[in-house]
């Protein structure tokens, strides 16, 4: 006789959660690491906004999602670090295929060449400059990739010459590699993804475009990167 693994029940209903367009929809919108309102999601989904709170509903019952009251405007965001993490991995496995989708207006082509070019995933830098910068991290002897993704002792001390703060304390990994859904080849995760991100945005290295992930490396950005990584300024236009 077979005994199920107790985890199958659950893990069935948290596969249900994701298994529906506008909810997957949902997920990779929040991706940019940003609270969205019911309405903005609504919009984005292209349904009603009483068709979205059932399905914003069940991501928050089932832990995917987190949801903050302010006043009469309901905001959501992915609940954490980890439920990023899901969505990403599973974003990563679809065919590129299926994943491209040709523009059909020039504004559409612009937004695709700016998210391919450099974006958020979630609180990390993707895209070709994610690449690039892991890249040089590798090259650096920063980061090493033999068995996974790991920061070396240069690179832990990197970022404390760099000024960047590093959670080491954290039950989340130092680095862990996050596939690119455009490049198809790993970009650095963890705390060290995300504290390079956010200081990358905070010192104004990059600065959002758009109204989604996208984020253009400024002139200040191009001379940080230079001096701290050795990385040329066209690489990264």
């Amino acid at each position: 006789m077979t005994t199920r693994d107790p985890r199958a029940a659950g893990l069935a209903r948290l596969t249900g959660l994701i298994a529906d367009e506008t909810r997957a929809a949902c997920l990779l919108a929040l991706l940019d690491g940003r609270a969205w309102t019911a309405g903005e999601l609504a919009r984005h989904a292209g349904v009603a906004a009483s068709t979205l709170s059932e399905h914003l509903g069940k991501l928050v019952a089932g832990g995917l999602l987190a949801e903050e009251r302010q006043g009469r405007h309901r905001y959501v965001r992915l609940a954490d670090a980890t439920a990023a993490q899901l969505v990403e991995d599973l974003a990563a496995r679809v065919a590129p295929g299926t994943a491209v989708r040709r523009p059909r207006t020039l504004r559409e082509s612009t937004a695709g060449s700016a998210m391919a070019r450099g974006r958020t995933c979630y609180d990390h830098l993707a895209g070709r400059l994610g690449i690039v910068v892991t890249d040089a991290f590798t090259a650096r002897g920063l980061l090493c990739r033999d068995t996974g993704f790991a920061l070396t002792d240069a690179g832990l001390r990197w970022f404390d010459t760099a000024g960047i703060a590093l959670d080491r304390r954290g039950r989340r990994p130092l680095a862990r590699a996050c596939l690119d859904w455009t490049e198809r080849r790993p970009h650095l995760a963890g705390a060290a993804g995300a504290a390079l991100c956010r200081h990358a945005l905070q010192a104004r290295w990059c600065v959002r475009i758009g109204s989604e992930r996208a984020v253009k490396v400024t002139d200040t950005g191009e001379r940080a990167l230079s001096e701290l990584l050795g990385i040329e300024a066209g690489v990264l236009r």
